[in-house]
């Protein structure tokens, strides 16, 4: 007698490719990646949305992202509306993908009527795959960590 184990992947059945394309769609209406931001960053002309870091002073001093706006999530129902023009969308970042502030800032300027995405991987992302970040002393770079994609810099092709 053979005992079988159910495989942990298709315990659930995928998705209908329908309800799939549907699932993914939605994500990326509401998510971003590093390299997307980074891109029409470097481009130095208007990127259409505005970036912003939703960390504490002290966090946003170690280092945070060239062209961002300083509004910790804490702050967005006072000073969103003197900051940020509601019809330019909005792109938030925390530290990273095991904190929630992106999407607690995000949800915040949601509630008050602003367009949003949360950048995934947030400001540890940013510094690990080898973009250029400021801090309270200047301009700061790594190396990119080759886990986060091509050592010699190139596009990943994702």
């Amino acid at each position: 007698m053979t005992t079988t184990t159910a495989n942990p992947v298709l315990r659930v059945a995928p998705a209908f490719p329908a309800e799939a394309a549907a699932h993914f769609r939605s994500r990326l209406a509401f998510h971003t990646d590093v390299s997307d931001v980074a891109a029409p960053l470097a481009a130095d002309g208007d990127t259409g949305f505005v970036l912003v870091d939703s960390r504490s002073t002290e966090s946003w001093d170690q280092g945070h992202v060239p062209g961002a706006v300083h509004l910790p999530t804490a702050l967005i129902p006072e000073q969103a509306e003197q900051l940020l023009d509601k019809s330019v969308p909005v792109v938030t970042y925390c530290w990273g993908p095991g904190c929630d502030g992106a999407t607690r800032a995000a949800l915040a300027l949601a509630e008050l009527g602003y367009q949003v995405k949360e950048m995934l991987g947030g400001f540890e992302y940013w510094v690990r795959e080898g973009f250029a970040y400021d801090t309270w002393q200047g301009r700061e770079q790594r190396d990119r960590d080759p886990l986060t994609g091509p050592v010699d810099g190139g596009d990943c092709g994702c």
